[in-house]
């Protein structure tokens, strides 16, 4: 008897040690925060790439990387929709951070203490010299956003997310965070798990790491979206494997085509059981940092007519909160599988006094790459979806979110 309960408890050891849970929030968006107090129409005039580009490209060294010609069409961020966060520490002693675990890049970074930006007054910002485990490295970096360029300089120190320990991660110390994007934000910084040739700082990307120093038992991650706040969890990222209490069925397994982004080849999406885009297969990318799903323009603007959305005077989609049940679904064809979202699935509905809006969870971003126009499956996809992220094997998984019943 005494045997059997030693070999449970080590069972159990091993199993607690290989799987970190780390919980993630769900906070209202930048664009929400924004349309709430009136100031959203301004915003995005302030920030239209071309203009932001022009305006603060002279307060970057000559040559920096993410300001070449092109560069912002390869990298597109859409943190101003970012709803899902969590907690991660930096240096010896631990400082904490809340970052977006951002599927879509591979760089971590958080603001320093050195940082004279309005944006990182506002948030924790990372003390050097409290930390006994610091190395400075010197380097400076940059990095392109959707709404934004932020410039810092390179250093490396111990990370822990959730019980896991990464010695010596490279990260940047984030010194400039032009404009209002960062200011608004919930979140201090951003970890990147995308593959290393999507990192603009030099050095491995934090999973990288953790399989290098063998931190996680598999090279294995997962993410659980929650739909709502109420909901118990938020949203949670798997270190080192899955939850199958978190989703139902088996998992369809597609094979990452190129190692950047989690690229993946998509069959075909349908409206209403009728093949209307990409019939003929295209790319997309699987990313937790937008929001939205996001497709080439001439692809969305017609999604956004079959499924009765109007165009605003600021790019949004509206759609008529009455007319929700009678919406087509759209499915989303992957590695032979069908993947349907109803309206109730891609609408976004927001609360504006006691008003209730409903927006098109579909945007338009065009990104040119070698294998044609990509897709953005986001968080408007992956809440439905159960997200498996294999290292091993460089494959996504997919199968059926668990949610709670809606009362």
């Amino acid at each position: 008897m005494l045997r059997l309960v030693l070999v449970l408890l080590l069972v159990w050891t091993w199993t607690s040690s290989a799987l970190v849970r780390v919980p993630l929030r769900r906070r209202p968006s930048i664009r929400s925060q924004l349309r709430a107090d009136g100031l959203l129409l301004d915003f995005l005039k302030d920030h239209r790439p071309d203009m932001f580009n022009r305006r603060y490209a002279q307060c970057f060294p000559p040559g920096t990387p993410s300001l070449r010609l092109g560069r912002s069409s390869e990298k597109i961020y859409n943190f101003m929709d970012a709803q899902y966060f969590g907690e991660i520490m930096l240096g010896s002693p631990d400082q904490n951070f809340s970052v977006i675990f951002d599927t879509g890049s591979s760089d971590l970074w958080v603001p320093s203490s050195y940082c004279v930006s309005e944006a990182c007054a506002l948030h924790r910002r990372f003390r050097a010299f409290e930390s006994s485990s610091f190395h400075h490295d010197g380097r400076m970096f940059g990095i392109h956003y959707g709404s934004g360029h932020l410039l810092g300089v390179m250093a490396r120190d111990t990370l822990k997310v959730g019980g896991l320990t990464a010695l010596n991660q490279e990260f940047g110390e984030s010194v400039y965070e032009p404009g209002a994007t960062f200011v608004m934000a919930k979140f201090d910084g951003v970890l990147g798990m995308g593959y290393p040739n999507l990192a603009e700082i030099l050095g491995n990307p934090v999973f990288d790491n953790m399989m290098a120093q063998k931190s996680v038992e598999e090279p294995v991650f997962s993410f659980y979206l929650s739909r709502t706040r109420s909901s118990y969890p938020e949203g949670e990222l798997l270190l080192g494997g899955t939850d199958e209490a978190m989703f139902t069925g088996p998992i369809n397994w597609l094979p990452v085509t190129v190692k950047g982004y989690w690229q993946i080849k998509m069959d075909s999406v349908a409206v209403q059981g009728v093949s209307s885009f990409c019939p003929r297969g295209c790319q997309a990318i699987v990313d937790t940092g937008t929001s939205l799903i996001a497709g080439p323009t001439s692809d969305i603007l017609s999604l956004q007519q079959l499924i009765g959305a109007t165009p605003t005077n600021i790019g949004e989609f509206l759609i008529d909160c009455v007319r929700l049940s009678s919406l087509p679904h759209v499915t989303f064809v992957l590695g032979g599988t069908e993947y349907t979202l109803t309206a109730e699935h891609y609408v976004r509905k927001e609360m504006l006094g006691d008003k209730e809006l409903c927006f098109s969870g579909f945007q338009a971003v065009d990104i040119v790459s070698p294998e044609g126009p990509l897709w953005i499956l986001g968080d408007v996809f992956l809440t439905e979806f159960y997200s498996v992220f294999d290292r091993g094997q460089d494959r996504v998984g997919f199968a059926a979110a668990k949610h709670p019943v809606e009362g």
